[in-house]
């Protein structure tokens, strides 16, 4: 609607205006009452209202329920309006113009028709009918399409699979605003290079001061989706890049970082709340959900970021509807989906986590995780075959770095035919990257087996050097155990519980130890040994198993 350069007198509007003003002033629940009387009237009185008011009605009527959130009835009130539009167009056509100045205004208020499709599409949208979005934007002519629209097709096409016609939008949004970053992610994901993609935004980037950075970022980037987190990482430091490069530590320090800067970004805090409670930082992360919720709960990341504390708390019901809550508000969300998934591997469900990591992995080709994630279900279910099928193509698909390396070897360590492979994948991952947890974590697993304990205390002393892990700790303290340094290995154990106070394994290997007391001891205190014996401790592990059950097996609105 075109403005008028002097606003009428309340008392010469009509109806219609007056609901129009309404609407524009943000008035909806005023809008919905007015438009919807007004609306019935002209039910039974046709003649009330000219086709152009009744079709105004009728949009600002829609726009109210969509504001409610109502979008099945939005729908139904939108296409009532473009066929009275129809209608309209083709009274307009036949009947000549009459030179009425007094209708000039009225057209030119009348509601767009293109606004109208973007509005449908946006309930299709929320409705998950995303053919149905598609087919309302696709009826819009090329030269008709604003950016907005154009970005909306981009996305559903990606969706869908429609690689070439996401590209060819995502180009059209670049051209007409060539700082649109979401769109130049866009075409990054979907292997556009990046000298291509750099290319759009060159003029304007060359035109305005101290935007230099931004060819940085787009380079940046443009190795990320082609898998090569090193350079991105020497390109540009972002919380996000460490953390693609497993590199949780710094990860986790640029997200704190980040979070100090602006303490309203919610914006990847599902994944440094991932990070926090693979870390055993429980407290840390309820405190982070709490903080998110407060900031916004129509997010996925707070629920994800609690469902993390769930998950890690081993409470995988809660964890799986907390999961399934994230995915209700963003569908596209990868940690939603992981967390889901790692919640129904764990309580058995292992298909339908197969499911969940599969889509993951179509949102994300290049993050390993979502692969660790199905190839943890496929080991889980003895599919050892369809697991090394899978990291197989991710080392061919990602390249020969730590992190594929050890995924692969991974899965070659559960076949003692494919040992040896593993074996030497472990040490070409150690040779680029020496402190990557996870390859110094199977290359000690591997070890334990072959009973080369001393070369395994060397392992770890060495990754320790210079950084502290929970995991590696308590390695640490098993390898000690087993040549009899009872001392130190007491050390490491008290150290990793120290990091993580949860780490059930720790405990379980320190109370080991207390029980193995040399014959001496044990009859100095025969009174605790008599104590033992009455099952006081046998009834609190049981309680303790039994809570833990309970939890598994709790149900969260009719969640199974």
């Amino acid at each position: 609607c075109v403005p008028s350069a002097r606003r009428l007198p309340a008392a010469s509007m009509s109806v219609v205006e007056h609901v129009r003003e309404m609407a524009s002033a943000g008035l909806h629940s005023n809008v919905r009452l007015l438009s919807g009387l007004l609306l019935t009237m002209s039910g039974n009185n046709p003649e009330l209202f000219s086709p152009s008011q009744k079709y105004q009605l009728l949009v600002y009527h829609a726009d109210s329920l969509f504001h409610d959130k109502e979008y099945r009835n939005a729908v139904s009130k939108y296409t009532m309006a473009l066929q009275q539009k129809k209608a309209l167009s083709k009274t307009s056509k036949v009947r000549p113009s009459t030179g009425n100045a007094a209708s000039t205004p009225q057209t030119q208020c009348l509601p767009s028709e293109i606004e109208v499709k973007y509005k449908m599409a946006e309930c299709y949208t929320m409705l998950k009918q995303d053919k149905d979005a598609i087919a309302i934007l696709d009826g819009i002519p090329s030269r008709q399409r604003t950016p907005k629209i154009n970005m909306m097709l981009a996305n559903l096409y990606k969706k869908a699979g429609q690689e070439r016609s996401s590209v060819t939008s995502y180009r059209e949004v670049l051209r007409q605003c060539p700082l649109a970053l979401d769109a130049i992610l866009g075409l990054l994901s979907l292997s556009v290079k990046g000298a291509e993609v750099a290319s759009m935004t060159i003029n304007i980037i060359q035109s305005i001061p101290n935007l230099d950075w931004l060819s940085v970022w787009i380079k940046a980037y443009a190795f990320v989706h082609t898998g090569d987190n090193t350079r991105a990482i020497n390109t540009i430091c972002l919380a996000d890049l460490y953390f693609r490069a497993g590199d949780n530590k710094n990860s986790i320090l640029k997200f704190e970082q980040a979070q100090m800067l602006d303490p309203y970004l919610i914006k990847g805090m599902d994944v440094y709340g991932y990070l926090l409670a693979r870390e055993g930082r429980l407290e840390d992360v309820e405190n982070l959900g709490c903080r998110l919720f407060n900031i916004s709960d129509q997010h996925a990341e707070p629920w994800v970021v609690s469902g993390c504390h769930s998950f890690y708390s081993k409470r995988y019901s809660r964890a799986l509807y907390l999961g399934a809550k994230a995915i209700q508000l963003n569908s596209n969300s990868v940690q939603a989906l992981l967390l889901k998934g790692a919640a129904l591997r764990n309580m058995g469900r292992v298909q339908e986590a197969i499911i969940h990591f599969r889509e993951a992995i179509r949102l994300a080709p290049c993050r390993l995780d979502c692969y660790e994630g199905l190839i943890e279900c496929y080991l889980a279910s003895n599919s050892i075959r369809e697991a090394m099928v899978m990291a197989n193509n991710v080392y061919k698909t990602l390249g020969a770095n730590a992190q594929t390396l050890t995924l692969l070897a991974t899965v070659c360590l559960e076949d003692p035919v494919t040992q040896e492979k593993a074996k030497t994948l472990l040490d070409k991952a150690l040779t680029q990257r020496p402190d990557y947890i996870k390859a110094v974590v199977k290359k000690a697993e591997l070890l334990s087996r072959e009973q080369k304990y001393e070369d395994g205390i060397a392992l770890l002393r060495n990754a320790l050097a210079n950084q502290s892990d929970c995991v590696l700790h308590r390695i640490l303290g098993d390898f000690l155990v087993a040549v009899n340094e009872y001392q130190e290995a007491m050390d490491q154990y008290s150290i990793a519980l120290s990091l993580d106070p949860n780490d059930q394994k720790s405990l379980e290997g320190m109370q080991k130890m207390e029980k193995e007391e040399s014959p001496t001891d044990a009859t100095q205190e025969e009174d605790v040994d008599d104590m033992e014996g009455s099952g006081e401790e046998g009834d609190l592990e049981g309680s303790d198993s039994e809570a833990a059950q309970w939890a598994d097996q709790e149900q969260w609105f009719g969640m199974q």
